[in-house]
């Protein structure tokens, strides 16, 4: 891993998914989980004061970037809910059959590589009657911006860990094995558009 991989992405990441704009639709989505959760890329756990501690059982936290489970430390230190680490890939999940209520994707499905497998993992895990809960940013609707992103993503995702700007959202996951119950799209206000079209809502599995 490089120096840039270990110490400077952490950071860069940590600060573009903690903007205001970003901080809202996080807002919109992390309240409503619910019993046992799988946080999917957990990140530094900014999510964690999000959640509504009397909804929620126990995380796991699926976060395979060493850097990043380092920046968690400080929001893990102030809060009472319990997280139990996952340190491996996306698409690894080492959870039973049907065993959490909720999965949580929030700006992490742009960077599994294999975002199939990934999916049809949280789809494994998922209890019959669970929900997935998602506010994640991919191809805009727009044809001029959907263009640019797909001009640029070869080089952002290498200076921006594996992020693609043209992932249509609402299609992997119903590729993945979920059925969408609720979904938003729209663009985040003072962010460019390349980057800032975020699609959120709920599915439950197939």
């Amino acid at each position: 891993m490089s120096l840039y991989d270990k110490y400077v992405l952490p950071t860069m990441i940590d600060c573009a998914c903690s903007m205001p704009e970003v901080m809202a639709v996080r807002r919109e989505v992390v309240p409503l989980c619910r019993g046992a959760v799988l946080e999917v890329g957990m990140g530094s756990a900014i999510n964690l004061p999000l959640y509504r501690a009397d909804q929620v059982d126990y995380i796991w936290g699926l976060e395979p970037s060493a850097g990043m489970r380092r920046k968690a430390q400080k929001n893990l230190a102030t809060s009472a809910l319990e997280v139990r680490w996952l340190d491996l890939p996306g698409e690894q999940i080492p959870l039973a059959d049907n065993s959490v209520d909720t999965v949580l994707l929030t700006f992490t499905l742009c960077t599994i590589a294999d975002w199939r497998s990934a999916l049809l993992q949280m789809q494994r895990v998922l209890k019959p009657d669970g929900q997935l809960l998602f506010c994640e940013h991919g191809l805009s609707a727009d044809a001029g911006v959907a263009r640019w992103q797909n001009r640029l993503t070869p080089l952002w995702k290498r200076l921006a860990g594996g992020c693609h700007l043209n992932r249509p959202i609402d299609q992997l996951l119903r590729e993945g094995g979920f059925v969408i119950d609720e979904i938003k799209q729209r663009y985040l206000e003072k962010s460019p558009r390349i980057a800032g079209y975020v699609y959120s809502g709920s599915a439950h599995k197939a």
